[in-house]
C-alpha cells in the first residue's frame, strides 16, 4: 500500500485506538481509526459484522460492503460511476464493458443495475 497508494496512508495515534474499544476484534480497530483521521464517511468491507453500526454511528461512520457502497454511489451519482468504469478500463487498455463483466461475480446486483 505504502508503495502503490502513499496518499492513502492516515496515521493511527494509538490514543485513539482505545477510544475505539467498542469495535470487537482488536485487529480491526486501526480500520475505524483510519476512517476518522481521514474524515471518511464509509468503510467499505466485505466483513461488516466486525464494524458494529452502534459502534461507528459514534463517530460518523457507516459500514458497507463493496456492493452496497457502489450501488449507493450510483443512484448518487451515476455519471461519475461510469466516467470512472470508464477511466478503469481505459488504465488497463479495455472497455467500460469490460470492466463491469469482470466485477459480475464478485458485485451481481451492481451490475444488474447498470445493465438496466
Amino acid at each position: 500500500m505504502r508503495d502503490a497508494f502513499p496518499d492513502a496512508m492516515v496515521p493511527v495515534p494509538k490514543e485513539l485506538l482505545k477510544a475505539v474499544e467498542c469495535i470487537p476484534h482488536e485487529n480491526d480497530r486501526h480500520v475505524l481509526v483510519a476512517a476518522i483521521m481521514a474524515r471518511a464517511n464509509v468503510i467499505v468491507t466485505q466483513n461488516t459484522k466486525h464494524f458494529p453500526p452502534a459502534c461507528l454511528a459514534k463517530f460518523g461512520v457507516l459500514c458497507q460492503t463493496a456492493e452496497d457502497f457502489l450501488v449507493n454511489q450510483y443512484h448518487l451519482f451515476p455519471q461519475i460511476v461510469l466516467d470512472k468504469l470508464d477511466d478503469q478500463g481505459a488504465g488497463i487498455g479495455q472497455t467500460r464493458t469490460y470492466v463491469i463483466t469482470s466485477l459480475r461475480s464478485s458485485v451481481p446486483g451492481f451490475v444488474k443495475l447498470l445493465g438496466r
